[in-house]
């Protein structure tokens, strides 16, 4: 959620800037802006709109020299999306000017008090209000910029990543941070800032992310020092090696991000259970795991946080878990546990799934558990990521950068983590017996060619996309480990296509849905041949007698359901528990082709952003 990029060094900063936003654009916005020092003067552009459009802007407004920049892809919380509110932000000197990701929550008494002191201010923004403050600070005690930073970020109330320059100083960036992520790619005698390390890759492979509570002088004259913005300590800066490759983050000759990442999830699943599942051996090895076994034997639940794709995730965990673990499982979105008073012991353990482990409401259950004497597992695919950092231990999913604001290799290989956590536990318990263990690894190192081969229902899933493009509204049904991929399948329509869609279990559909069948209404069924098959046929001849439109999600050669569906769609055959891996394939190729024909932005879906940092 917003993008954040800065350069100080040696090359001309614009392109370098422009080429990082469009990189950044994952994170969803509505409006984009850059400025740049020549020397002189700043040089500012900003646009309601694409990163495109600032480009366009900037080719008439502005001279595009400068060896320090900083722009930013702005995702609208206070002022509407427009020109004015638009990122950066100068002070009414003109002075200074910043980016800011996040939200100042007490940015009104703030602005009434700098009004009392005779500033003006043209946005609506609180970041605004963040400039001002720290011109105030600046000037009345007569600091450096970098210590008028400090002062005023010790005086708000919110979330941050900022990046601030002072033309008066225009050898340094200030960065800082507080809930939202911001790293900081080093160089030779340059250095890069960004929301995430995408819009530097190709320059260096050394990056430090900030953790939160500290800023950075980012200096071309001095060490870069990293400090506490409370008490003013330095901090030893860790510098990572970056994981990502450029290669990683291009299209590849895909049309969208979104169908490379589909097309990559059997590589990607392999990648994820690589040197974990040793199914001939019958091991599973999860350092993670392994180190904090007793804390998940002796568990008196687990509870699972999550958001969006890695909540229903999560669902199909408590499946997976109960089944196999025998660990009584709850599963909660992480922004009603965080709010409400939930009950926790020390004998908890406290799963946090997220893609980019840098969910705010994610990040707030953690440490909400952590402070109750839980135990805190992370599951996330970003390394070095604030909620890798925040929990007690975890294990990342190696799906490679998904660029996608609708979550697809996300999903698969969170599933299939959870499987092998849940997995090695029961063997760790003995609740699975040796032959059901084995058969289990045995299968699970299959499924990376069977969702190859389930990916073949491309051009099926594309001539039924032309048939329901135009629907308004649309059903999904599944039953037991298939209902959470309901779920997800709806959520993939509604948020890449704009069609309405609902998920339910199917036995829940005589409870209030069947009202809504008729022979407009599209149902897709999710019904493989394992699990509550002859349940899941009742179901489908429900809808028929109805007039309801039967997309159906079968097992190879399943005849039974192809005689009364309108469209089948075949996956191949495996067993109940892993079947997820494989029914949310055909789903993903759907939304995908559904929205493409509705000529919809697939990559950046209108008001989503890719990682949800503020509240």
């Amino acid at each position: 959620m917003c993008g954040i990029v800065g350069y100080i060094g040696y090359r001309e900063a614009y392109p370098i800037v422009i080429k990082g936003l469009k990189r950044l654009e994952y994170r969803g916005y509505d409006s984009a802006g850059v400025v740049l020092y020549d020397g002189n003067d700043m040089k500012l552009s900003k646009t309601k709109g694409k990163v495109s459009d600032l480009e366009a802007r900037a080719n008439e407004e502005i001279s595009q020299s400068g060896t320090i920049g900083m722009g930013h892809t702005r995702w609208a919380t206070h002022g509407v999306p427009n020109d004015v509110n638009s990122h950066p932000h100068l002070s009414n000197s003109g002075n200074l000017a910043i980016i800011h990701n996040g939200i100042i929550e007490n940015y009104e008494p703030l602005k009434k008090e700098l009004i009392n002191r005779g500033y003006n201010f043209k946005s609506d923004t609180d970041t605004e209000v963040l400039v001002n403050l720290i011109e105030e600070v600046q000037k009345k005690e007569n600091l450096k910029l970098g210590k008028a930073v400090q002062i005023a970020l010790n005086q708000v109330v919110g979330a941050y990543a900022i990046c601030v320059f002072d033309k008066q100083k225009p050898d340094e960036i200030v960065v800082a941070r507080l809930g939202s992520p911001l790293a900081i790619g080093i160089g030779k005698e340059e250095f890069f800032i960004a929301s995430d390390a995408s819009p530097f890759i190709e320059y260096t492979s050394n990056a430090i992310y900030l953790e939160d509570e500290e800023m950075a002088i980012v200096s071309l004259k001095k060490p870069l020092k990293i400090r506490k913005i409370k008490d003013d300590s330095l901090v030893d800066p860790y510098i990572q090696e970056l994981q990502m490759n450029l290669e990683q983050i291009e299209k590849g000759g895909y049309d969208h991000f979104m169908m490379k990442e589909i097309y990559e999830q059997p590589n990607v699943v392999k990648d994820t259970y690589r040197g974990r599942l040793l199914a001939n051996e019958g091991i599973i090895k999860m350092s993670g795991i392994e180190d904090n076994i007793e804390k998940f034997t002796n568990a008196q639940r687990i509870l699972i946080v999550a958001c969006g794709t890695s909540w229903h995730a999560g669902l199909v965990a408590e499946y997976i878990f109960e089944e196999f673990a025998r660990i009584p499982v709850e599963v909660e979105y992480a922004s009603e546990f965080r709010y409400r008073n939930p009950i926790i012991g020390e004998k908890d353990v406290l799963i946090a799934i997220s893609q980019s482990g840098e969910t705010a409401d994610t990040l707030a259950a953690i440490k909400l558990a952590k402070e109750k004497g839980a135990f805190v597992f992370g599951v996330c695919n970003v390394v070095g990521s604030s909620i890798s950092r925040e929990s007690h231990a975890g294990a990342y999913t190696h799906a490679g950068p998904e660029i996608g604001v609708a979550s697809t290799k996300a999903f698969t290989t969170q599933i299939t983590v959870l499987t092998m956590i849940a997995l090695r536990l029961a063997k760790a318990k003995g609740t699975l017996s040796n032959s059901d263990y084995h058969r289990y690894l045995l299968e699970l190192e299959t499924i990376p060619e069977k969702i190859q081969e389930a990916l073949t229902s491309n051009e099926v899933t594309k001539e039924i996309a032309a048939v329901y493009k135009d629907a308004s509204n649309c059903l999904y049904l599944g039953r037991g480990y298939n209902f959470p991929v309901a779920l997800e399948g709806a959520l993939k329509l509604k948020e890449i296509s704009y069609i309405h869609a609902e998920g339910y279990p199917a036995a829940e559909m005589k409870h209030g849905p069947i009202a809504l069948i008729d022979e407009q209404m599209p149902v897709v069924v999710i019904a493989p041949k394992q699990g509550h098959y002859d349940k899941v046929v009742s179901n489908i001849q429900e809808i028929k007698s109805r007039s309801g439109k039967i997309i159906a999600v079968v097992t190879k050669g399943d005849e039974q359901v192809r005689n009364l569906a309108d469209h089948v769609i075949e996956i191949p055959e495996t067993s109940d528990a892993l079947s997820p891996l494989l029914t949310t394939i055909p789903l993903q190729l759907l939304s995908y082709h559904i929205a493409v024909m509705r000529g919809c932005n697939v990559d950046q879906p209108r008001n989503l952003a890719k990682s949800v940092t503020v509240e």
